[in-house]
């Protein structure tokens, strides 16, 4: 029997006749391919069987059942009474001639012009006289219901007249791989990051029906999980402000989250982007305040610095303001960064403190430093319900430690996978990872490298140059971006290696887990010692790692 190539594509029963008698009298080394198309500059074709007989070469075969006759000067096919020119001579000699230069155009068609190809017609129904002839359509190159059962005899015949039967052997393999097309698109891991994202971006879209529910309310707190659309919300209500001709600051902690949010923001049409956008702390030395120590470097000094002195000398700064100075409305994403006593300067900036807007944006359960804040202000409570941006098998992963029940509505992706080593071995493994992910597909702009302990040398290495260099890294598309969870809050990245690179007691570990778990939209690999990932996440978490 022959390598028939997929299920037979059959029209009808002159079909089914014709392959089952090649099926029957043709060599395992042999090759039949049924109903083929191929389009050149002038028409499109199609072959009902292409032949490739091993040794010999190729016979395309054109089918014509029903009863058929030739009137001296067309073919004639009788279909339910009725008569239909027809020439099938001619539309299987131009196909034939038509797939020939495909196949010698192509690259991988390493056999030259030489190769031996002819044309067959078979009338499976129909008998003709051994004396028939005809200029184009000599005896030998048609088969009628007679010789059927020598179908298989006949075409090589054919051929031998065209080769010695001593063809490379290569022959019948290249021609399946240029049939089967080249440059195929893939099922590659960008392809599929792009269409979760097109879907993430219009579910993201309808979550600003929110907005516009709130248009009348000055005082808002719109809590979700990772994933909810938080951070788009947020930029999508300062747009909406300052366009209606308000005076906006957007606002956040971090400087990570603070370049996203410049970065992205000065793209809008000037009269949209917000009078303020960055970080809480600079906006103070915009008004003025006294610099302090490296916030980098935490030591009591530098904390009672940055989480008390400065705030208070913003909050003085603040009600000094010019009122053309002082904002209509203030939007702070990742809220849950904010302490106490960054809270007044915030409402001091308000051009009105009774009917000034603040709308907050926060994640209890990403609350990763050390530090308790509560507005002083009556806010109207909105929760985010749904995981929109990561894969379900990265939402399901970490939903044991988001703080509420979500309903998983991102795309579908690869599992996430755990490589198993010490805390001391994480970032070496990690970095074996990052190499696993280039070389399946990912670009170095859609991959980061995240530690939840000591940073990564690489990332020392960026910091040394200073923040903004550092931070710019993250939009470069040739290098992969090395960060630490505290300051990835708010940013994500296609595909995240996870280096759980701690261990012992520590505060926030769980919160640090539950930011890192998160950040991958598409792949999640984490590496790390499953026991303490047990001990810190839990039991379930553990459970849907495979620990």
């Amino acid at each position: 029997m022959p390598h028939v190539p997929g299920p037979p594509s059959l029209v009808n029963g002159a079909e089914r006749t014709v392959y089952e008698a090649l099926v029957d009298q043709l060599g395992e080394h042999d090759i039949v391919l049924s109903n083929r198309r191929v389009t050149d500059h002038h028409k499109d074709y199609e072959i009902d069987f292409v032949v490739h007989l091993d040794g010999l070469g190729v016979v395309c075969v054109e089918v014509k059942g029903g009863q058929v006759s030739h009137d001296g000067s067309t073919w004639v096919q009788t279909r339910q009474g009725t008569d239909h020119a027809i020439d099938p001579v001619a539309q299987v000699r131009d196909a034939k001639y038509a797939l020939r230069t495909y196949v010698e155009d192509d690259p991988r068609w390493t056999l030259g012009k030489g190769f031996p190809w002819t044309h067959v017609v078979v009338l499976p129904n129909t008998e003709l006289a051994e004396d028939f002839s005809l200029p184009d359509c000599p005896r030998w190159s048609v088969v009628d219901r007679a010789g059927l059962p020598q179908l298989g005899h006949s075409l090589r015949a054919i051929l031998r007249h065209k080769s010695d039967g001593t063809l490379d052997p290569r022959s019948g393999e290249q021609l399946l791989a240029v049939l089967g097309g080249r440059g195929l698109p893939q099922k590659d891991v960008l392809s599929r990051a792009l269409a979760n994202e097109d879907a993430a971006d219009t579910l993201t879209a309808q979550q600003a029906v929110i907005l516009r529910a709130t248009r009348l309310l000055k005082r808002v707190e719109i809590r979700g999980g990772a994933g909810s659309g938080k951070t788009f919300l947020a930029l999508e209500q300062t747009r909406r402000l300052q366009k209606d001709g308000k005076r906006v600051a957007l606002l956040c902690y971090s400087h990570g989250l603070a370049s996203y949010l410049k970065r992205l923001t000065a793209t809008w049409p000037r009269k949209e982007r917000p009078a303020y956008v960055g970080e809480f702390h600079a906006l103070g030395m915009q008004w003025g305040a006294a610099t302090g120590p490296d916030e980098s470097v935490r030591t009591a000094e530098s904390v009672k610095f940055w989480e008390e002195d400065l705030p208070a000398q913003m909050a003085d700064l603040a009600a000094a303001l010019a009122p053309g100075h002082k904002f209509d409305a203030v939007v702070v994403d990742e809220a849950q960064d904010f302490a106490d006593a960054w809270w007044s300067p915030v409402v001091e900036s308000l051009r009105s403190a009774e009917d000034g807007s603040i709308y907050l944006f926060s994640d209890e359960a990403q609350r990763v430093f050390d530090r308790h804040g509560t507005p002083p202000l009556d806010l109207v409570p909105i929760v985010l319900d749904q995981n929109i941006r990561n894969t379900k098998q990265i939402a399901t992963c970490f939903g044991p430690l988001a703080g509420q029940r979500m309903r998983l509505l991102g795309g579908d992706g690869p599992a996430v996978t755990m490589v198993t080593c010490s805390a001391a071995d994480a970032l070496d493994h990690a970095d074996d990872q990052i190499d696993v992910l280039l070389e399946s597909g990912w670009r170095e702009q859609d991959v980061a490298l995240l530690t939840t302990g000591t940073r990564h040398p690489e990332q020392v290495s960026r910091q040394a140059e200073g923040q903004a260099e550092y931070w710019s890294s993250f939009w470069d598309h040739d290098q992969v971006f090395y960060g630490h969870v505290l300051g990835f809050k708010g940013l994500e990245r296609r595909a995240v290696v996870l280096a759980v690179n701690e261990s012992g007691g520590r505060d926030r570990s769980r919160e640090r887990l539950y930011v890192g778990l998160s950040r991958a939209r598409d792949q999640l690999v984490v590496c790390g010692d499953p026991a303490y990932i047990r001990d810190v996440g839990g039991a379930e978490l553990a459970a849907r790692l495979g620990i």
